[in-house]
C-alpha cells in the first residue's frame, strides 16, 4: 500500500511554518519507501487552518506532514483528519524526506502561538498535479 507525504516547501526547503509555505510537496512512497510520484499543492492564503487544506489533504490519501512548525489549531485539525505531524524538520526537502525514510525524525513537540486561529472562514484549496519520477 502507497504512503503519501506532505512537506510545506518555500524554494525547495522546508518551510519554518506550516501555513505560510508557498506550497506543499507531495510524495508517494511505494511499499519499499521509494518515492514513486511526486505533486505540488499550492498553499492557501492565511494559517493553515484558515482553510480546507487538511480535508483536501485527506482525501488525497495524505497520511503524513513533515513540517517545520505550526499552531497548534493547525496541528489539531490535522490530526482530527488522520494526518500525523512531525514538527521540527528543517533542510531541503528531500533530506528531510530521507531523513524521516532513514529514521531520523522525532517531533520536536513545539509550536507556534504568535497567531490566534479561532473561528476563521474557510478557504478553498485546489491540486496542482506536476510529474512523475
Amino acid at each position: 500500500m502507497a504512503k503519501k507525504i506532505a512537506i510545506p516547501t518555500r524554494e525547495g526547503m522546508i518551510d519554518d511554518h506550516f501555513g505560510h509555505c508557498a506550497y506543499y510537496t507531495v510524495f508517494t512512497l511505494d511499499e519499499q519507501n521509494q518515492v514513486i510520484y511526486q505533486e505540488r499543492l499550492d498553499s492557501p492564503e492565511g494559517c493553515g487552518c484558515k482553510s480546507n487544506i487538511a480535508s483536501v489533504m485527506q482525501e488525497m490519501g495524505i497520511t503524513l506532514m513533515l513540517a517545520g512548525n505550526m499552531g497548534m489549531g493547525a496541528y489539531n485539525k490535522l490530526s482530527a483528519h488522520g494526518i500525523s505531524v512531525i514538527r521540527g524538520c528543517h533542510g531541503t526537502v528531500e533530506d528531510v524526506l530521507q531523513a524521516y525514510l532513514d529514521g531520523k525524525l522525532n517531533d520536536s513537540q513545539e509550536s507556534c502561538d504568535h497567531h490566534d486561529c479561532n473561528n476563521h472562514e474557510e478557504k478553498p484549496v485546489y491540486v496542482i498535479p506536476s510529474f512523475k519520477k
